[in-house]
């Protein structure tokens, strides 16, 4: 019970910085917003879809998966912070596990990520996006998401950890975008050329936006261009769990042997 405690104690750090940044905290929820609004605006006209569907039920299940992607770059950026000023090694003098600081991150990030996607289904119905499958399968459909934004944590406190500091950080959230836009986020990977698509099917991205659009009931033909697209579900299970267990052993070792 200990480790819990201490891991919310550490949790409700973050949450302090919350209340005491609230214009950061409230951008960083709202940026995946904007980029909803500008790609729904700039590509949705383009676009052609059966009639009574629009583009935006194509979008907002990718935004939703890019937004847990962005999440990376939060958490990144806060576990170098915590390096540089000294405030990882304040942490490993105390009396303290290093699984309760550690999980401590965990549970504040992934606090950020849902409030964040509360954010984007509110913005989403706003627009008119719908599920049509149901409560169960839309909650398996958030679940997967969260499923991604878990193990993408776990490769950001890694990387967090790993770099030097904050320029460094600045240089992979640079790799971030190009991940993000090659993948079924904006548009189906059938209408990429052959290699490119297959590139961006393969990337876990698409395999959880995939898979949420077979679950929201929302049209998407990147699930019949591909085995791993007419298997989206299976894929957006097995991707985030393997991303775990190769990069939660790796963090948990790195924040232990951290030199001082």
């Amino acid at each position: 019970m200990w480790v819990l405690a201490d891991s919310w104690t550490i949790a409700r750090r973050t949450l302090t910085h919350w209340r005491n940044q609230p214009g950061l905290v409230i951008f960083q929820w709202f940026f995946p917003v904007l980029m909803l609004l500008m790609f729904g605006g700039l590509l949705g006209g383009a676009m052609e879809f059966p009639e009574g569907s629009s583009y935006y039920e194509l979008l907002v299940p990718g935004i939703f998966a890019l937004a847990m992607l962005f999440g990376l770059e939060g958490t990144m950026t806060a576990v170098t912070t915590d390096v540089s000023k000294g405030v990882t090694d304040r942490f490993r003098s105390l009396p303290m596990s290093s699984t309760a600081v550690v999980l401590g991150r965990c549970i504040a990030d992934m606090l950020d990520s849902a409030v964040t996607l509360l954010v984007l289904v509110a913005t989403g119905l706003a627009l008119g996006w719908r599920w049509h499958e149901g409560l169960p399968s839309a909650l398996a459909a958030f679940g997967l998401l969260l499923l991604l934004r878990f193990a993408l944590l776990w490769v950001g406190i890694f990387i967090g950890l790993t770099v030097k500091n904050a320029q460094s950080v600045t240089m992979v959230q640079v790799v971030v975008w190009p991940i993000g836009f090659l993948s079924s986020t904006f548009v189906a990977t059938s209408t990429m050329p052959t290699w490119l698509g297959t590139i961006a099917q393969w990337n876990p991205l698409s395999s959880t936006a995939t898979a949420a659009r077979n679950l929201f009931g929302n049209p998407d033909p990147s699930s019949t261009a591909t085995w791993i697209g007419t298997h989206a579900p299976l894929a957006a299970v097995i991707a985030p769990l393997l991303l775990t267990a190769v990069f939660l052993p790796l963090s948990t070792h790195r924040y232990r042997t951290l030199s001082r």
